[in-house]
């Protein structure tokens, strides 16, 4: 781990600001398959669905950093990463570049993931699990931001008791489970999570109190959380290149462009997150989305991304044993016409081919539209106890229709509403499925 920490503290103690560590698993479900199969380490590696049997129809759910290199990106439709790093095999040379293919198994990263979650349970008493991939920690009652060391016994350098804290999560996480991961650590919330993508892969970053505005300042404005790429083009039409600039920035000309959104954006470019770390509540959605690399008319590969985004809905709920009584899609047209279509069943069921089906049949109302983004959807929720029910077909549900126009973060994003708490909204973390809005 590079141990990064920023200088530029200028008070000796901080004893009242929190410590707030954010976790990001790298490539989690690429790091899952190496794990297993350690011959894969240092290989281009693609995880996804449809490529098997011959088939190229669903979409990437992670890509390795090798295989990034090679143009394959998460959500990517399977066949346009088949096009650019073949599986090993098929290449039609030695000297083609080609990648490791492997199948979705979300049964093994969920047990992966629940090691994890073991160790951060264990290391603070207040943990947000964000997604399978991703967490935060308050370990403010464990240990501060007073420094230590500095002697010879220091190995001549000052250290924060907190910057240990965060070292010690991450070498244990590989050190127990064989994953690695990135954490950032900082006084709040959104610094934590900007410091955690800082140095990927195997990285730590801590952002001490009195230098997350120094810190933030000369990243691109995409950087500060909460700040999506249609967002970011808005800003830059406002002159608003970078965090610094977003932080100097009038809030009142902020707040009339972007609503309240604009004034709290500006906010946490200014270091200032006053958002406590809450424990996640049972979600009363879940959705998926991916962003194409250009609008898109094609039907097929419409149909193709939103087939791997039900899958992979249907599958997180059936994991946190959800039914599901609404399910939805999401449909960007250029520049940003956000429309939103969903049908409601006469029950709550647990059926990922119905997902399948009510997906693309209201997908099939953009047929003629070239979109630049779609998710897919289930709401109302429900948790109960009782056998999980089944529907054969949707005949007789009823259809609801909405139209809106919202900001998302472009890339392959989840959301998870919950009970008592805002969504916590990471624009494409590392590549892998991470939280983001779907409204």
């Amino acid at each position: 781990m590079a141990g990064e920490t920023l200088p530029g503290v200028t008070r000796e103690e901080s004893s009242d600001a929190r410590v707030v560590l954010h976790v990001d698993m790298d490539c989690f479900y690429a790091s899952c398959e190496r794990l297993r199969e350690p011959a894969l380490r240092g290989e281009p590696l693609v995880v996804g669905m449809g490529y098997e049997d011959g088939e190229s129809f669903g979409a990437v759910a992670t890509a390795s950093y090798e295989a990034r290199e090679f143009g394959v990106e998460s959500a990517q439709p399977i066949s346009q990463a088949l096009e650019r790093l073949p599986p090993v095999g098929d290449a039609e040379s030695d000297d083609e570049p080609a990648g490791h293919y492997r199948p979705v198994d979300l049964d093994f990263y969920e047990s992966v993931a629940e090691e994890v979650r073991e160790i951060l349970h264990d290391c603070a008493d207040v943990v947000r699990e964000v997604s399978i991939d991703e967490a935060y920690l308050d370990v403010t009652d464990t240990t501060a931001w007073r420094t230590v060391g500095g002697g010879e016994e220091g190995g001549g350098r000052e250290r924060m008791l907190a910057e240990g804290v965060g070292r010690h999560l991450g070498q244990r996480i590989a050190r127990e489970v064989g994953v690695p991961a990135s954490v950032g650590v900082a006084p709040n919330m959104s610094a934590a999570k900007v410091a955690s993508d800082h140095d990927k892969p195997d990285g730590l970053v801590v952002v001490p109190p009195g230098s997350v505005r120094d810190f933030l300042a000369p990243l691109p404005v995409t950087e500060v959380h909460g700040v999506g790429p249609v967002t970011a083009r808005e800003m830059g039409e406002m002159g608003i290149e970078t965090a610094g600039d977003l932080a100097a920035a009038d809030p009142d000309r902020l707040e009339s462009r972007f609503g309240s959104r604009g004034r709290e954006l500006h906010d946490r470019a200014r270091g200032v997150d006053d958002r406590e770390v809450t424990p996640t509540g049972r979600p009363k959605s879940l959705s998926r989305e991916s962003a194409f690399a250009e609008a898109t008319d094609d039907v097929e590969e419409k149909a193709e991304v939103v087939t791997g985004l039900a899958a992979d809905v249907a599958d997180r709920a059936r994991r946190r044993g959800a039914m599901y009584r609404t399910i939805g899609i999401k449909a960007v047209r250029p520049p940003y016409d956000v429309n939103t279509r969903a049908r409601s069943l006469s029950g709550p069921v647990d059926d990922p081919e119905l997902v399948r089906e009510v997906a693309l049949d209201l997908l099939s109302e953009f047929d003629g539209d070239a979109v630049r983004k779609v998710g897919v959807r289930v709401s109302n929720l429900s948790f109960a106890d009782a056998d999980q029910s089944r529907l054969d077909g949707w005949e007789g549900s009823a259809a609801v229709s909405t139209d809106g126009a919202g900001g998302a973060s472009a890339g392959a994003e989840e959301t998870e509403e919950t009970e008592g708490g805002d969504d916590e909204a990471s624009d494409a973390t590392d590549g892998q499925v991470s939280l983001g809005e779907f409204d």
